[in-house]
């Protein structure tokens, strides 16, 4: 039977409890779709069924993935009130009256599974601690807690299960739409824009003592612009894309048992055990490079001047206090670098995901030494190349993130009068001859060592995955070409500002960087140049 294009199949009332019910229904793939042959599309998956109550209009919370892979595993875990509502409305296909139906079918179908755990714990089975998940229980008919916390922490934790800030952080960029983060990086720092014209710091200059007229606005700063606005954006987009493909293909063509709950499991579990490394992330990120460098850099010479820093957007209302009042200026400060923690906490987030994604086939590829099939380990193979483009173009992009950091600090301490004019005229001053304008001020930059410590983190994610999933004693080409344009990257940043042309270098560097962004292999190559015997150590 059909009902809206989608197969439909009455409650059976069968007397089933939750698990019998939902076992068959979603073998039978009731309430998916029509194919394009007129045919049934097949099973439900735990994808394929959290996608379908997710894009139903009025569910505006969606539904975890996790508590959809509970309802698939052989367990006493049931499903939530507000729960039951969304799977009739799948199971109904979208008809009020049979969506009356299998409300009915399943609240009673909860009921009875609910009873059997209560049998089962009075013989002394030994079976799960029961979950406060009832359809029809007095516990949840008056709860005052929302429907999202009782379908995310019913279903899927548990009352036990604690908060983790590494499978909250790795969810940032597994699930939802893969637009979700770059799309809300790209907004927030369009909201920072629009600020700074609202507070007229967005095109500003000032006088220097030695009378030199100095670009010092908040769009014409290459660290906030570039970096948020484009290279950020890239990076999370990368790192999604990757994640992406590990979780959902790569790694379930490795593991032995290809089932896809096991191997999410098991991914979890690779994600907790660098818990305190997100923490230690989390720490630094928020505490140090967010409120202390915030109180050292911007609200104490705002308040009370001093610091010996070069004047920026956020230091205007000390030179010009026409143009911003220091109460303007504290605000818009802190919501600045408030907004630019948080963002360098997913960063460096995306590190330690790519970081977990090389020592998680790392460690497939050494348990499928016992397999010696050719197509296996050719698969393999294929993976960790896809897996060692994805970290080269963020590499890539995190190094430009350390560059326009490092550029934009430079030149505020420069005689250049803006930071484009800058790098124009130290490359003229080398092709031509003419006066360095690099000569200038001897201010405190802390963002030379924070730019420093991005280059370093990004670089010992991309030699890890080099070395481990790279090609052993075996020269590989394309491996090597994303190894030299890496290098020269680093070393136009470490060479920005030291010499007459610095930024001719810096030019190569950077084009040679785009080229990689678009194509990370150079030029059109096979697996079998990486070697047939390829294993991953």
């Amino acid at each position: 039977m059909f009902k809206n294009g989608k197969l439909f199949l009455p409650p059976p009332r069968d007397g089933s409890d939750f698990k019998e019910l939902f076992k068959g229904l979603v073998a039978a793939g009731a309430g998916r779709p029509l194919g394009k042959d007129g045919f049934p599309a097949g099973s439900w998956t735990p994808e394929l069924l959290a996608e379908a109550i997710s894009q139903i209009d009025s569910n505006r919370i969606g539904v975890d993935l996790r508590t959809v892979q509970l309802w698939f595993q052989e367990n006493e875990k049931g499903i939530s009130a507000a729960n039951i509502r969304w799977l009739a409305r799948v199971f109904g296909c979208d008809d009020p009256v049979a969506t009356s139906e299998w409300q009915m079918e399943l609240s009673a179908a909860q009921s009875r599974l609910t009873a059997k755990r209560r049998e089962w714990k009075r013989a002394g089975s030994t079976v799960a601690p029961e979950v406060p998940d009832k359809a029809g229980s007095e516990t949840f008919d008056d709860e005052t807690e929302s429907p999202a916390e009782l379908a995310r922490d019913t279903d899927a934790k548990g009352p036990s299960r604690r908060f983790s800030l590494a499978r909250a952080s790795e969810a940032i960029f597994s699930r939802g739409s893969p637009l979700n983060l770059p799309a809300s990086v790209f907004a927030g720092i369009t909201a920072l824009g629009f600020l700074s014209y609202i507070t007229g710091i967005h095109n500003a200059t000032y006088v220097r003592p030695d009378g030199l007229v100095k670009q010092v606005g908040f769009l014409w700063a290459a660290n906030w612009t570039l970096d948020f606005m484009v290279f950020l954006p890239l990076f999370f987009a990368f790192v999604i894309e990757l994640l992406a493909f590990w979780k959902g293909d790569g790694r379930i063509k490795l593991v032995a048992q290809g089932d896809r709950m096991k191997s999410d499991d098991a991914w979890t579990r690779s994600v907790e055990a660098s818990s305190y490394t997100y923490w230690a992330v989390f720490v630094i990120c928020v505490m140090f490079a967010g409120l202390f460098q915030w109180i050292g850099v911007c609200l104490i010479p705002l308040l009370k001047g001093g610091g010996n820093y070069a004047t920026d957007w956020g230091k205007l209302a000390i030179v010009r206090p026409e143009v911003i009042s220091v109460p303007e200026e504290v605000v818009f400060t802190g919501l600045a670098y408030l907004y630019m923690c948080l963002c360098f906490y997913l960063f460096f987030v995306g590190l330690v995901l790519l970081y977990t994604v090389v020592y998680d086939l790392r460690r497939i590829g050494e348990a499928s030494k016992s397999r010696p099939e050719v197509d296996y380990q050719h698969e393999v193979n294929r993976v960790g190349l896809r897996v060692m483009r994805g970290i080269f173009r963020c590499t890539v992009l995190g190094v430009l993130i350390a560059i326009a950091m490092k550029a934009q600090s430079s030149y505020l301490t420069s005689r250049g009068e803006n930071i484009v004019a800058w790098l124009i005229v130290d490359m003229s001053s080398a092709l031509y001859g003419g006066n360095n304008v690099s000569d200038g001020f001897g201010y405190r930059m802390p963002t030379h060592y924070s730019s420093l410590l991005i280059v370093i983190s990004t670089c010992v994610v991309f030699l890890y995955g080099f070395i481990r999933l790279g090609v052993g004693s075996r020269f590989h080409v394309p491996l090597w070409k994303m190894s030299a344009v890496v290098a020269l990257l680093v070393a136009s940043y470490l060479l920005i500002d030291a010499f007459a042309g610095f930024s001719i270098l810096l030019g190569v560097g950077v084009l040679l960087a785009v080229y990689g962004l678009i194509d990370p292999g150079f030029g059109r190559w096979q697996a079998s140049e990486l070697g047939n015997n390829h294993s991953v150590s």
